[in-house]
């Protein structure tokens, strides 16, 4: 675009001491309703239910902190207006403190602030965000901050934005770029930057849940970063609300357990 000289570019790839993440695609709840974030399905009240049962199950078993991540700030009040008449809140609040991040800096620098100190009292705490907000670039929820982050839909960019199209236009009578293919691999980028704040270090462990059925499609999976992938298998892909809890519970276990050096996958 500014006629710059492409530079030479390397992969570097994450190694792991163990495998210390467990992520997980949510595709349906225990009704068998399909989970999606799509704007036809916004007002669905079984999908807003079922995402609500899936926080309320992972808060009663993940200790600590769980992260959790919303398409936009509208979507977010939506649901959790809709959790308060169902009384989802009330049984989210029974196994943790609940925060929310806001469009106002101070409050959610308030709210960060609180979520914090109840993880490391033993309180633990539910943080409800936004993907593209302020609390998905550039904080780390390490070790206890982070035990699991769950997104809860796919973050696709708002596309009415007159610099978005034009760069839209740009790749596409340029590189010959789809824009669903890069609208796509814009939304993969931002689910993988939000969950990947559960895991920040070699000794750091943590649940990355994928709540929405389009993330079991292969055109987005290929899409998720290379570490990601490699620590998915067939058996995570399609999972009702039931089954990632009882996979979690699992993982928790085997991560309880002492860990040698000497059962170490990779020398870091």
């Amino acid at each position: 675009m500014l006629d710059f000289n492409p530079i030479v570019a390397t992969t570097f790839t994450m190694s792991l001491a163990r495998q210390c993440i467990c992520p997980l695609i949510v595709t349906k709840g225990n009704d068998q309703v399909p989970m999606t974030s799509k704007f036809e399905t916004r007002n669905d009240m079984s999908v807003i239910r079922n995402y609500g049962i899936l926080l309320m199950e992972m808060s009663a078993i993940v200790p600590d902190g769980i992260v959790c991540f919303f398409t936009s700030y509208i979507y977010m009040e939506q649901i959790i207006a809709s959790w308060y008449e169902q009384g989802i809140i009330d049984s989210i609040q029974k196994n943790k403190l609940l925060f929310i991040e806001t469009q106002d800096a101070s409050e959610t620098s308030l709210a960060l602030y609180n979520y914090v100190r109840a993880c490391e009292n033993g309180r633990g705490a539910v943080l409800l965000s936004v993907a593209r907000g302020k609390i998905s670039e550039g904080i780390d929820f390490d070790h206890h901050l982070g035990r699991c982050v769950i997104m809860f839909g796919i973050p696709y960019v708002y596309t009415q934005s007159r610099i978005l199209k034009a760069r839209l236009e740009y790749l596409c009578d340029n590189y010959q770029i789809k824009e669903s293919d890069f609208l796509t691999f814009d939304a993969m980028r931002h689910a993988a930057q939000c969950v990947g704040r559960a895991v920040r270090g070699k000794t750091d462990y943590g649940i990355m849940c994928f709540a929405d059925k389009r993330f079991a499609r292969e055109d987005k999976l290929k899409k998720l970063p290379k570490w990601i992938q490699e620590n998915m298998n067939k058996a995570v892909l399609n999972l009702s609300i039931e089954e990632s809890v009882q996979l979690t519970k699992k993982f928790l276990k085997q991560m309880a357990q002492p860990f040698l050096k000497s059962k170490m996958k990779f020398t870091i």
